[in-house]
């Protein structure tokens, strides 16, 4: 568990479901996403049982005066994303979590950086990865279908030397 100043990051439960279900139907939130929000309560179960057993994973469900409201994490080796309800954009949380997750990441494995991906249209997405210190490596086009649209990626990374709490 990560406590930062407003939030709390931790591991998934069974009962985060209807807000998990919450921010994954939520089509303003999935729209940069890996695949379209969630047409269904099963699916979104799905989605957090597969959370819930990975315990060794370090994503974290986002937790604000007691209700989900993201997630944020390294999914996969040395991969970080973040994502977070649509209400709850504009307040710097999604910032707020993001320093935590890079700190607790570096501070738990050695990686000699971090990498992330993101829509070349998301562009809060790449402000805060940028403020961050996240820097642009590479670009790509048509690496993900959403619904029937081919989109880009933006590649990035962030060097465990450049992180000024690393």
């Amino acid at each position: 568990m990560i406590h930062t100043a407003r939030l709390i990051l931790r591991r998934a439960r069974p009962d985060d479901l209807a807000d998990v279900h919450s921010m994954l139907s939520d089509p303003r939130a999935m729209r940069y996403w890996s695949r379209p929000e969630h047409d269904s309560i099963d699916e979104s179960r799905d989605w957090l049982d597969r959370m819930i057993a990975a315990p060794d994973a370090d994503d974290y469900l986002i937790e604000r005066e007691g209700r989900v409201i993201g997630k944020a994490g390294m999914w996969r080796r040395p991969e970080v994303g973040f994502l977070l309800h649509p209400d709850h954009q504009g307040a710097g949380l999604a910032s707020e979590a993001m320093t935590a997750v890079i700190t607790h990441l570096f501070d738990r494995h050695d990686m000699p950086e971090l990498v992330a991906e993101a829509d070349p249209r998301n562009t809060p997405s790449l402000r805060l990865l940028a403020r961050l210190g996240f820097t642009e490596t590479g670009r790509a086009e048509r690496t993900m279908k959403w619904r029937e649209e081919w989109c880009d990626s933006v590649y990035l990374a962030l060097p465990r030397a450049a992180w000024p709490l690393a």
